[in-house]
């Protein structure tokens, strides 16, 4: 049956390209394949222009693009108390993704699969583009990586963790360019995509070594090096993932107390490796913020608020301690604000995709479970001294790696890895109301209307069991995305 979902349509403009102009999504006869293979710009187009597809393209206001994956990371796990406001209601309630017709589902699939086929075409042809071979394979290098990201993704959320079973059925692999004619694939395993996934990411460690550095959207080696630190996190290779950590965040400054609590809306941070960067003419990606931003006026939902019981994790000398504080607007008393991401003054905000903190933070669990925890202490402290936090001490290695998961917690909210590391680690969700050991409301204080303090009932977490009602569990199919049904009903090889 013909793979109709992932068949690409794409029309590149081909004058005065770049990464911040528009990219049209017309059938693919409006330009000749010719021409936009022709040469090296051209395929360069292809690829900037894809990544402005995975990070602008409004499938709903729900849903923009890249950002939406992470936002439904995070709203599934433990630390993000979403509100009843509009967006990731359902995405909270693990109602959503389990169903194979929701928007949400659909999107996310055609979405991967969209920039796998892109980067598939790419690959297959740039070598018959005009242009120097260095510039061929640079090209090369920047499209194998982003389709090992886009498998990364895939293996990472619609299957649970290769530590679990490798041999357990994933995504189907397709790795030549999608025609009419394309055969649906079988899913193919854990294993299998894990493979194809650390083979692109080598092969574009070789091509991208002396590429050089330009703008943090584009990949560069640095970003191949937290990719494979990633992936090596997830299947378990656990001094490899801390030294690709370490290789990524070489030459990027954690971020100073006054950088942290200024937005986390600046590509320029020092410490951001990559990310997507917005303008007044190009942002759709910043829609995120009315989800993330919780203090801002122009924020239009406000819904991703605080667990209560995520800042007890905190030291009170903890820079990020500081950005917790009580709601005290009419309809949202008592939920706790954790004021981390804001809106620039025009209402735009960039997006984080990796930072040094995060390959900080894999260098401490990849050294931990290696059995090497002087390394992982020395790691993990790095980050905690950078914050103001209490230095850890102690031998104990489960304690140690309890203690990086927690900071992960902590450093990592709302950067779209909750679910994720829930999976990745078999973990579980751990939701609980905000009650007293009676059952009651614990109350808080906050400023009213008129100035003056007065006592409120805390907010938490609404949803804190699964659908069915029964208690939260690790390895839940509940925790895994669905593949659409129409991607079933056109491709009966799955």
């Amino acid at each position: 049956m013909k793979l109709k979902i992932v068949y690409i349509i794409l029309a590149l403009s081909l004058m005065n390209a770049s990464c911040k102009d528009a990219l049209e999504l017309d059938p693919t006869t409006s330009v000749p394949e010719g021409e936009v293979f022709k040469n090296t710009d051209n395929v360069a187009t292809v690829i900037n222009g894809t990544w402005k597809y995975l990070n602008d393209t409004y499938f709903t206001y729900a849903n923009p693009g890249y950002t939406a994956v992470m936002r439904t990371s995070d709203a599934m796990g433990s630390d993000v108390a979403v509100t009843t406001k509009y967006g990731y209601r359902d995405a909270y309630a693990f109602t959503e993704l389990t169903n194979n017709r929701s928007n949400r589902v659909n999107s996310f699939w055609i979405m991967f699969y969209k920039v796998i086929d892109n980067m598939n075409n790419v690959i297959a042809k740039v070598d018959g583009a005009e242009g120097a071979v260095e510039s061929k394979n640079v090209l090369k290098g920047k499209a194998k990586a982003l389709r090992a990201f886009s498998y990364l993704n895939l293996a990472t959320f619609y299957q649970f963790s290769y530590l679990k079973d490798k041999n357990a059925k994933s995504v189907p692999i397709y790795t030549e360019p999608s025609t009419l004619s394309t055969e649906g694939k079988p899913r193919s395993t854990q294993a299998e995509v894990y493979e194809l996934i650390l083979k692109d990411l080598k092969d574009s460690e070789g091509l991208l070594a002396s590429a050089g550095i330009r703008e943090k959207y584009e990949i560069n080696i640095n970003v191949v090096y937290g990719l494979l630190a990633r992936t090596y996190l997830q299947v378990g290779e656990w001094k490899l993932a801390a030294e690709y950590a370490e290789k990524a965040a070489q030459k990027y400054n954690l971020m100073t107390p006054s950088d942290y609590q200024a937005g986390f809306n600046d590509l320029g941070n020092s410490e951001w490796i990559w990310g997507h960067q917005q303008t007044n003419e190009q942002n759709v990606a910043s829609y995120t913020f009315h989800y993330l931003d919780v203090s801002s006026a122009g924020s239009y939902y406000y819904s991703f608020m605080a667990d209560p019981y995520f800042k007890d994790l905190f030291d009170t000398s903890d820079v990020r301690y500081a950005l917790f504080e009580w709601d005290n607007l009419p309809g949202r008393e008592g939920f706790l604000r954790y004021k981390k991401f804001k809106f620039k003054s025009n209402l735009i905000g960039d997006i984080v995709y990796m930072r040094a903190s995060e390959m900080v933070l894999i260098a401490a669990e990849g050294y931990a479970r290696a059995g090497e925890n002087d390394k992982a202490v020395a790691a993990l402290n790095k980050l905690r001294a950078a914050r103001n936090a209490k230095l850890f001490s102690g031998n104990d290695n489960g304690q140690l790696i309890a203690s990086i998961l927690i900071e992960r917690r902590k450093e990592l909210w709302g950067e779209g890895f909750a679910l994720s590391d829930i999976l990745r680690t078999q973990g579980k969700v751990v939701r609980k109301s905000y009650l007293d050991a009676e059952g009651k409301p614990i109350q808080v204080e906050i400023v009213g209307a008129d100035g003056k303090p007065k006592l409120v009932n805390g907010q938490g977490h609404r949803v804190t069991k699964f659908p069915n009602g029964s208690n939260f569990v690790e390895n839940s199919p509940y925790y895994l995305f669905a593949i659409p049904y129409e991607e079933t009903v056109r491709n009966p090889n799955l």
